[in-house]
């Protein structure tokens, strides 16, 4: 085993894939199905989605969940789940779990035409009427990570074998979810279950995971050994990890590794922070079966022939989001 790819998340140029040099091209996909295969993060530079764009939804998520929590309620909608707008503080915990996190966030799908969002199946999404700009700005950035998930899927096809345009079909007008998060301030932890954290050890639902750099440091990884270690995107970097789809669909061959926020030290609790993961889902047509590629008699079939709609569904109510 590589013991430099064992102790640390390593940082890879998306460019060496996508500016047509062969050569480098060949090395960021083993490079990164080395890391996937070992711990299942990687943190990665020259993707599409730039300060700017940064600077501005976090300045909208900001205003946003600054609203006071009666405001917030006229954006959370019962019936779809917590899949768009507003999901309240408390309301989702960690498989495995009673306890809720320490968390509110707002829910952010395709924005398609209502033809195409029935023929989905998706709700539409839900807009803030306090923060005008924050559709135009959410928009954006969904539309830069989208890009970014698809070049990184058609990495990973490569590494498995499979042609390069595997996903591309799969992941068009795809479920994928920008979810901005607020650790909302916690003045007396008194006032909390004890048991409650920022964000519980779990592993993510989708495909890929893309988060940008968030407003505090908190994110730990789950090393193969046990350990716990942080990890923290810079400003112009993007920590991608592998979700339990991917990791089912390749029976276990890429890692969808538990992480979990940290709470602070007490006296920084009532500070707030700021996340913004983007959860890149296929559509939900999409079968997950183990590629045949990823089985054989040292490592056999794990897990019973479900679709990703099918799989989502049942991870919801898991999660507490769906009765």
């Amino acid at each position: 085993m590589n013991e430099v790819l064992f102790h640390e998340i390593r940082c890879l140029d998306l460019a060496d894939f996508y500016t047509g040099d062969q050569l480098r091209k060949e090395r960021f996909v083993a490079d990164l199905g080395a890391a996937y295969t070992n711990i299942g993060f990687v943190i990665i530079r020259n993707h599409f989605l730039t300060n700017a764009m940064q600077d501005r939804i976090y300045s909208c998520i900001k205003q946003y969940f600054g609203l006071s929590d009666e405001l917030k309620q006229k954006y959370e909608h019962t019936g779809i789940a917590g899949q768009r707008g507003h999901t309240g503080k408390g309301k989702e915990h960690a498989k495995g779990r009673n306890t809720g996190d320490l968390k509110e966030f707002f829910h952010i799908g395709q924005e398609l035409n209502s033809d195409k969002l029935r023929e989905a199946g998706y709700p539409a999404n839900i807009w803030p009427e306090e923060v005008p700009e924050f559709r135009e700005a959410a928009i954006d950035v969904f539309k830069a990570l989208e890009k970014t998930g698809a070049v990184m899927l058609r990495a990973i096809a490569l590494y498995l074998g499979l042609p390069e345009d595997y996903f591309d079909e799969k992941i068009e007008n795809g479920n994928s979810i920008l979810r901005p998060i607020h650790y909302f301030p916690i003045k007396d932890p008194s006032d909390v279950p004890a048991d409650a954290v920022r964000a519980a050890e779990h592993g993510d639902i989708n495909l890929i995971t893309l988060l940008m750099g968030a407003s505090a440091d908190g994110l730990e990884v789950l090393r193969r050994d046990g350990v716990w270690i942080p990890i923290t995107a810079l400003s112009d970097q993007l920590v991608v990890n592998v979700g339990d789809m991917l990791e089912r669909l390749t029976n276990k061959k890429l890692k969808s590794t538990i992480h979990r926020v940290v709470n602070p030290p007490p006296n920084l609790m009532s500070i707030p922070r700021y996340s913004i993961p983007f959860f890149m889902h296929p559509r939900a047509e999409m079968g997950l079966a183990a590629l045949g590629s990823c089985i054989d008699a040292q490592n056999p079939k794990k897990w019973d022939d479900i679709t990703a709609g099918e799989f989502l569904d049942q991870r919801l109510r898991e999660i507490g989001l769906k009765k």
